[in-house]
């Protein structure tokens, strides 16, 4: 998924066309929460029957993300693999803004990838006591809390990001820019690491909007993690709250449509970003969530949070250039 995903990026970037051959410019940060989960409960189920293949090492290690979609878009740049449980595509993006900031790469793929529906990572969920009893509802996975139920449900995917460095003179009407990336964090107090005041949140969305001009530290939508767990979700909405006291953003995420797909979900909540820059709409789901009408102004700033196991979080500012 991560190669299919990063071709696709880099093709509308216009980085295949160029002559074959490694590209130095251009480095690879691909990350995941759980690796290769299927395959890696497959080679140990070989190794309980002692029959374990020379492939188990090799294919079951984190550093082949970044290696096998260096050779996909003949990147010849840093190739970097990395997991902070579910900030990892949002962590991987930083890492591209920061690469190209310093001049140490011209060219940035950056994001995430999982796949994650397996029996034992299932059951591990389950047994935390935060997957969904909701399995014959149109929407197993309800964020906010407002099913009264824990609801979280794991999904699959991969999103990938083509970043570059661009000039003033370079940028257009619509073109959509990364503003700040922002990082928080808390002792943890809890298996999943989250405080009842989402403070490693309140942390990250402010680093971020600290790197916005004081008259500007505003957004008009702010996409959550919320991942489906009373505990979690109450959390982040709390911190929103916190950090937006004067003036409270729209409220809105992709789980109840894709799941939490872990490493990856971070990434493919910046591609639901750039889908509402696009659209200029957001679509209220058909069951009850907190989500405060949006002003008809156009939309212009979205912020992009996540958070994993560990108490740590991370927050993306985007914004669609208007002139």
């Amino acid at each position: 998924m991560a190669i299919y995903a990063a071709r696709q990026a880099a093709e509308q970037a216009g980085w295949l066309s160029a002559p074959a051959g490694p590209q130095h410019d251009l480095a690879v940060n691909i990350g995941s929460s759980r690796g290769a989960t299927g395959l890696f409960e497959q080679h140990y189920e070989a190794f309980q029957q002692e029959r374990l293949a020379a492939s188990a090492s090799p294919t079951t290690t984190l550093g082949n993300l970044s290696s096998w979609v260096g050779h996909a878009v003949n990147a010849g740049g840093a190739q970097i693999s990395h997991s902070i449980t579910c900030s990892t595509a949002l962590m991987a993006v930083a890492n591209g803004v920061a690469w190209l900031r310093a001049g140490m790469a011209s060219r940035f793929l950056a994001g995430g990838t999982e796949a994650p529906l397996t029996d034992f990572t299932i059951a591990q969920m389950k047994a935390i006591g935060i997957y969904s009893p909701l399995y014959n509802r149109p929407f197993p996975c309800q964020p906010y809390g407002t099913s009264g139920y824990n609801t979280f449900v794991l999904g699959e995917g991969a999103a990938v990001l083509a970043l570059e460095k661009a000039s003033v003179s370079q940028l257009r009407k619509g073109d959509v820019i990364i503003e700040a990336v922002g990082f928080g964090f808390e002792p943890i107090k809890s298996k999943t690491g989250i405080s009842a005041d989402g403070l490693n949140f309140q942390q990250s969305m402010r680093h971020a909007l600290s790197q916005l001009a004081a008259h500007e530290q505003e957004v008009d939508v702010v996409i959550t993690h919320s991942p489906g767990t009373k505990a979690g979700d109450h959390a982040e909405v709390a911190a929103v709250n916190t950090v937006f006291s004067k003036n409270p953003p729209s409220l809105t995420t992709n789980k109840h449509l894709i799941g939490h797909t872990l490493g990856a979900s971070g990434a493919l909540s910046l591609q639901y970003a750039m889908h509402l820059l696009r659209s200029q709409q957001i679509i209220r789901p058909d069951y009850p969530i907190l989500l405060p009408a949006p002003s008809t102004e156009p939309l212009r700033r979205i912020m992009i949070n996540a958070a994993g196991f560990g108490g740590n979080a991370a927050t993306v500012i985007i914004k669609a250039l208007t002139s």
